[in-house]
Order: structure tokens, then C-alpha cells, then sequence
């Protein structure tokens, strides 16, 4: 596990709409970067829709949110159109 504030090493992923997404796209922003077991379940539904309530202040601040699951495209994209 990395410490608070320790750089995360690169990588890219899968975002829900199956766009490849790299932490070096946010260089120079802050990000928050978090990871969850699974999409749909009630801990990492509170986490992901706190982020979403506070997105507005979170953008303010420059901070771009990425959460992470081994989940598929497909179960990100019910999930974001439920929530």
C-alpha cells in the first residue's frame, strides 16, 4: 500500500464508456485516486456517490476523482446510470 502523498506509479485503464484512461492524462492536477472490490455493493456505492456529491467543490479545487475496480466496462456503465 502506498502512503498519503506518495506518487502513484502510471498506468491505464478502462474507463466506463471503454475509453483507455492513464494517470499520466492528469499531470499537474491533483487526483484522488481510490479503489473499490466491486460496483454495487453498499460500501463502494456510499464511497463513488460521495465523490459525486461533491464533485462541484472537487472541481473547484482542480481534483480529478478516478475509482478503480477489476469490474467490467459494462458493470461500470449500469452503474453509472443507476447512481
Amino acid at each position: 500500500m502506498l502512503e498519503a502523498n506518495t506518487k502513484a506509479p502510471e498506468f491505464t485503464l478502462q474507463d466506463k464508456n471503454g475509453d483507455s484512461v492513464s494517470l499520466s492524462d492528469f499531470r499537474g492536477k491533483k487526483v484522488a485516486l481510490y479503489f473499490y472490490p466491486r460496483d454495487n455493493t453498499p460500501g463502494c456505492t456510499r464511497q463513488a456517490c460521495a465523490f459525486a456529491k461533491n464533485y462541484d467543490a472537487l472541481q473547484k479545487e482542480d481534483v480529478v476523482v478516478i475509482g478503480i475496480s477489476k469490474d467490467s466496462v459494462a458493470s461500470h456503465e449500469k452503474f453509472a446510470q443507476k447512481h
